[in-house]
């Protein structure tokens, strides 16, 4: 990769529109073919404008994108060669940096030390991942002389092993008053004996965005108190002495008005009864508005959550929760926290079960591909069946009175998995007990493995149809390859005659 230099040689061969050559061979030149230097100064400028990248762009996944992409920020350097055609060109994109947005990347392979020497003084993006190539003593030293020019630091991405991060890291200090971008993702698992920590003198006052895992984050923090601009926090807490309690991170967001995106992840063991406790029972504080907020995702235990959420306003548009290790789930506040939410009405409800975790997928009016409410419970021995659900999202059963179509899917990943699950008993009780949250579903779609069970739920126990359960239902859709299709005969049949008649099909 080439960086751009001073520059003494002569202009380049006029290229012309139209016109292509190869290597020895001119080809020869139409009539109707134009110099591309004929076009004016403003003409030129409008083509490199709309030449340039979008920064983040290439990737779809917006979880993705909240942590810096999948690809290597290489991107940044698209006017390198346009700077060599020829000396006009150079002066115009260097005489126009800033509407450019030219940046100088000091990444593996760069030789950052000459670059920063003999380049104009842009400002700096630091892009290093081991996931795609080792780090040598000349990247090191790059890196850091890099790290070391921060009024010109714009965006900082570090992916790598612990070793090599701590001697990085030791070198983001101070104030950073350009650092719109600060990601540090380590890649080996860390022990309790390797604490990674930023200096707590650290500042960025225009930070934007902001994703740090494994880090010892102190209370009073800087980097925290000075970041007035962030519009996304991400922070990924893999051991116990990372813990941070509610109030601290309420104290942390009080000062970032402009926040749009929380991430939180904690990969621990659950709180040990003190701390349960201290959950449970917080201190009074005064709620935490972030007028901007749009997307909550946690991933942690539950009792975080009922400390956190009714203190923070308004709740946003998207949620989503990941549960572990958790036997009994109540989660009043979080319900409370959803049901504030003006624009927030759910329309559909899928619920998915997997070999070790069974999620819950709530989907807002009008918007099928969007989820508002995804909750997700792992390390969870399932068993298939109503109760698993009804255990599980009990809490939710107020949200639920509005849906008009509900979903249960199983996800397996062989077919010996679904034999084995097809013929599982199901207890009836909880599958009304569930199907009494749903009064106004109009759709229910159901996988092979759950016909046995709604079929029965569905008549009362003298073998007649129950007419009280989902009293709106009008479509009941099951998959083609299920062995019982009568299994819905007397139940369809009822409701014919009740002049409420249900249409089933199979998909």
């Amino acid at each position: 990769m080439s960086y751009v230099g001073p520059s003494t040689s002569s202009p380049q061969p006029t290229e012309r529109i139209g016109q292509t050559t190869t290597s020895g061979n001119a080809q020869p030149q139409s009539p109707h073919t134009t110099s591309i230097h004929i076009l004016d100064d403003d003409s030129l400028l409008n083509i490199f404008y709309l030449y340039r990248p979008i920064f983040l762009g290439e990737d779809d996944d917006e979880n993705a994108r909240l942590k810096g992409g999948k690809r290597p920020w290489v991107g940044e350097c698209w006017w390198y060669k346009l700077a060599h055609v020829c000396q006009r060109w150079r002066n115009l994109i260097f005489g126009l940096a800033s509407y450019l947005g030219l940046f100088l990347v000091c990444t593996k392979g760069m030789p950052v030390t000459e670059m920063l020497a003999h380049s104009p003084s842009l400002p700096l993006v630091v892009d290093y991942s081991e996931k795609y190539y080792g780090m040598t003593v000349e990247d090191e030293e790059g890196t850091i002389l890099a790290l070391r020019q921060r009024d010109r630091v714009r965006r900082i991405r570090l992916d790598m092993s612990v070793g090599n991060l701590q001697k990085l890291v030791v070198a983001i200090e101070q104030e950073y008053s350009m650092l719109e971008y600060l990601i540090v993702w380590h890649l080996t698992i860390l022990d309790e004996m390797t604490i990674l920590a930023l200096p707590e003198t650290l500042e960025a006052p225009r930070l934007r965005h902001l994703v740090l895992v494994g880090f010892n984050l102190p209370i009073g923090s800087q980097l925290f108190t000075t970041s007035v601009r962030l519009v996304t926090l991400y922070l990924v807490m893999e051991s116990p002495s990372t813990y941070f309690h509610p109030n601290t991170l309420l104290q942390w967001l009080s000062f970032m008005p402009q926040l749009e995106v929380l991430m939180i992840s904690f990969l621990l063991a659950v709180p040990n009864q003190d701390a349960e406790r201290q959950l449970t029972h917080p201190p009074v504080m005064t709620p935490v508005t972030l007028p901007n907020f749009r997307f909550f995702w946690f991933q942690g235990h539950s009792s975080y959550i009922e400390a956190l959420v009714h203190r923070i306003t308004p709740c946003p548009e998207k949620l989503q929760f990941y549960f572990s290790n958790e036997i009994t789930f109540s989660l009043p506040r979080l319900v409370q926290f959803i049901n504030t939410a003006e624009n927030l009405k759910f329309d559909s409800v899928k619920f998915k079960f997997f070999e070790w975790q069974v999620s819950m997928a709530v989907y807002p009016c009008g918007e099928a591909e969007m989820c508002g409410l995804s909750m997700t419970v792992g390390d969870w021995d399932v068993d298939w069946q109503a109760s698993t659900i009804t255990q599980i999202f009990n809490s939710f059963s107020q949200i639920f009175s509005a849906v008009e179509r509900l979903a249960l899917e199983l996800v397996v990943e062989d077919s010996r998995s679904f034999e084995e699950y097809e013929h599982n008993g199901s207890d009836r009780v909880e599958w009304h007990r569930l199907f009494s949250w749903f009064r106004n579903v109009k759709s229910l779609r159901i996988d092979n493995v759950f016909v046995k069970g709604v079929s029965r739920c569905l008549e009362l126990d003298d073998g007649e149809p129950s007419l009280g359960l989902l009293p709106e239902l009008q479509e009941l859709a099951y998959s083609r390859s299920s062995k019982t299709g009568d299994a819905f005969t007397s139940f369809i049949d009822a409701r014919q005659k009740a002049g409420r008649p249900v249409a089933l099909t199979r998909y």
